[in-house]
């Protein structure tokens, strides 16, 4: 997990998995999944999923096997999974352009669109709703990530997790 690989541990430790994808018999990629509150480090936001919801993050593809259908797997792997456990919604976020490609063919609906900047240690964020979203979704998605639909500018803090 690069430099991520320490904070493993603790992160498990929290209640967070992680799901790995293998292809002959090697890692091919992992995911997070977490049913409490979560860090989303890009925007510098707290998600905090509602009873019965869970958020994926910080799923990553080895570059040896990208374009391999790795995250596709994954995310269908992770759903089974959180349906088994009777979780009702999952949410997911990107700003990987390549990897949200992926997100609908696994069933999820662009909900949310964010930009994001920092800007001379101030964190930018524009929050609007993805063109043609359910308003109910939309709402729902506003209050697990605690930030309504406008422009703001705020002093970046960021932070592993």
């Amino acid at each position: 997990m690069g430099d991520e690989g320490d904070l493993v541990e603790v992160r498990l430790a929290r209640g967070c998995r992680c799901f790995g994808g293998w292809i002959d018999g090697e890692l091919a990629g992992y995911g997070w999944l977490s049913t409490a509150s979560e860090w989303i480090g890009e925007l510098e936001l707290e998600i905090r999923p509602s009873v019965g919801e869970g958020y994926i993050w910080n799923c990553f593809t080895l570059a040896d096997k990208r374009r391999r259908g790795v995250l596709r797997a994954l995310l269908a792997g992770v759903r089974a999974r959180a349906r088994y456990e009777g979780l009702t919604r999952l949410w997911i976020g990107s700003v990987a352009i390549p990897a949200e490609r992926a997100f609908g063919p696994s069933g999820f609906t662009p909900t949310l669109v964010f930009a994001s900047e920092v800007i001379t240690g101030y964190r930018w964020l524009q929050v609007r709703p993805a063109p043609g979203a359910d308003p109910a979704l939309v709402a729902a998605a506003h209050h697990v990530v605690g930030a309504p639909a406008g422009r703001f500018l705020r002093l970046s803090h960021p932070r592993r997790h």
